[in-house]
């Protein structure tokens, strides 16, 4: 059995009175991808930012290859990293968002070389090597002087993905990475992440595309109302769901 990567214990995250997360427990084991289902508010979303730490837990802890996030621990109790050791550890953690969030006044591979440059004290042309293999990878060589405006939207979440892998990450995290794109643009986006699914990439992908969570996860993750209600082989949990919630989620999506 691999080694876990991903270790989530008894996470509670709420925003006021409104409880999001309730006692999440997630182990992601290294080279795996964990597809994550769920209604809107369910607290996927949510799950994945405690895991890079851009939302604090308010209960529980998360370790990524072993090392805590956000916190360290001394003589019992957590105590809150200072920002700088946070930024440093979410170079260890891909993060594709939504909506790209390209740096829209950089090229394409200025938007690759900017961290790794910055963060990690790469030079430079060590980092537009990479980068440049890297648009190779994610089909967009011949985009390494466009600027984001002048590309697509699927061709903007490749450029995406390949600026989470510059930073060579133990682990990438996906939050809908299709769900802003026209219909005939997803398939080239979830062709990139089957792709570094096969290479062995941990990941962990918040998605609807359900066909895509049948071929490519190792373990599936259905969550509702803040807590996971089950997880499993995607023949077990797709096909043959235990719990009513699961059971009614798909019934309306398949």
């Amino acid at each position: 059995m691999s080694e876990v990567m991903v270790d989530v214990r008894g996470v509670h995250k709420s925003f006021g009175p409104l409880e999001v997360l309730r006692g999440v427990d997630l182990q992601v084991r290294a080279g795996e991808v964990t597809v994550i289902l769920g209604p809107s508010g369910s607290g996927k979303s949510t799950l994945l930012r405690t895991i890079n730490h851009l939302e604090k837990v308010n209960r529980g802890w998360i370790s990524i290859d072993g090392e805590l996030i956000g916190y360290r621990r001394s003589g019992g109790k957590l105590h809150e990293l200072k920002e700088k050791e946070v930024l440093k550890q979410r170079t260890h953690i891909g993060f594709v968002f939504q909506n790209f969030n390209l740096f829209p006044h950089l090229t394409v591979l200025e938007n690759l070389v900017e961290a790794p440059v910055s963060a990690l004290r790469r030079p430079r042309t060590e980092a537009e090597e990479t980068g440049r293999r890297l648009l190779e990878r994610v089909g967009l060589a011949d985009k390494t002087d466009a600027y984001p405006r002048q590309l697509s939207g699927g061709q903007q979440q490749r450029v995406a993905i390949a600026r989470a892998l510059a930073l060579e990450p133990k682990v990438l995290l996906f939050d809908e990475p299709t769900s802003a794109l026209d219909p005939e643009l997803v398939g080239e986006v979830l062709d990139v992440i089957k792709d570094l699914a096969a290479t062995g990439t941990t990941m962990i992908v918040v998605t609807h595309e359900i066909g895509f969570a049948r071929e490519v996860a190792d373990t599936v993750v259905f969550m509702d109302d803040g807590a996971v209600v089950e997880q499993g082989p995607p023949a077990a949990v797709l096909d043959a769901p235990h719990h009513e919630r699961t059971r009614a989620f798909l019934s309306k999506v398949l």
